[in-house]
């Protein structure tokens, strides 16, 4: 299954997937809930999963690394974490672009973002919309608004003048994912639905790679080994909300915001 998968995403940059029964996403749905009863709101907070145990378990999940692994290989680096939600009934939207424009790393195939649904993701909600096979072009030039308050991205970073007409929706039902190639072109639009659209959003490195621009950050083995050692070291959560882990994920959060600043925006949408 995995071999298909892999195929399907060297051709259209994207693929997707279930993880989770219905019942498992809701046991996590649950723990967000939770999660943010003693941190706050969790909308694009960073490395969440080196603070709370459910985004931890959902990022090192075995069918999620499996699927991670036939696209990147057996040596897997657990880079960021962060829940995407946009509440019901708000301007919010993502603009057309390309997550690697950001990233500021030398290998653009060694890396692969999953974006894991704990509520409904359907087209009233706000789901992705990706161009499939648009990452075989590459690079394309971005434009930045950083004043439009409803853009989710940091510094409204956008492509102009895209041409929609391949553009495919990727609804996803609670517990499903789709995995992307940092240069698959995609946005989202509002959530006019009833119900908070929830995802998890997660980035993974094959260990050889490293960044070549911005400040340096950090992550964990999630599989195999790291021989390289390219990036700081993330420390996996020994119990959820341990008050340490979280002194020490408000810095990671922080340097995740800063850091890329100059670049563009972090996450996706």
């Amino acid at each position: 299954m995995t071999a298909d998968l892999a195929e399907t995403y060297r051709r259209d940059g994207v693929v997707a997937t279930t993880i989770l029964s219905t019942a498992e996403a809701s046991e996590h749905r649950a723990a967000l809930d939770a999660g943010e009863a003693v941190l706050g709101p969790l909308h694009y907070r960073d490395k969440v999963h080196t603070v709370m145990m459910s985004p931890f378990e959902l990022a090192t999940h075995p069918t999620v690394l499996d699927v991670v692994e036939s696209l990147i290989g057996p040596d897997i680096l657990l880079y960021n974490s962060t829940y995407i939600i946009k509440e019901p009934g708000t301007e919010t939207y993502v603009s057309w672009h390309q997550d690697l424009t950001y990233w500021g790393l030398e290998d653009d195939d060694a890396q692969v973002s999953m974006w894991l649904a704990l509520a409904p993701a359907t087209v009233e909600s706000g789901c992705m919309s990706m161009i499939p096979g648009s990452h075989l072009n590459g690079p394309a030039k971005h434009n930045k608004a950083p004043d439009d308050a409803d853009n989710v991205l940091l510094l409204g970073q956008r492509i102009e003048d895209v041409d929609t007409s391949a553009a495919i929706a990727y609804p996803l039902a609670p517990g499903e994912a789709s995995f992307h190639h940092g240069w698959t072109v995609h946005a989202s639009g509002h959530n006019t639905s009833t119900d908070r659209r929830i995802g998890l959003n997660v980035q993974y490195l094959a260990p050889h790679n490293r960044q070549v621009s911005g400040d340096a950050m950090s992550a964990m083995v999630a599989r195999g080994t790291d021989s390289h050692n390219n990036f700081g070291v993330d420390v996996a959560p020994a119990r959820n909300l341990d008050p340490v882990a979280v002194e020490r994920w408000e810095a990671l959060d922080d340097t995740m915001k800063t850091g890329f600043q100059a670049e563009g925006p972090t996450g996706d949408p």
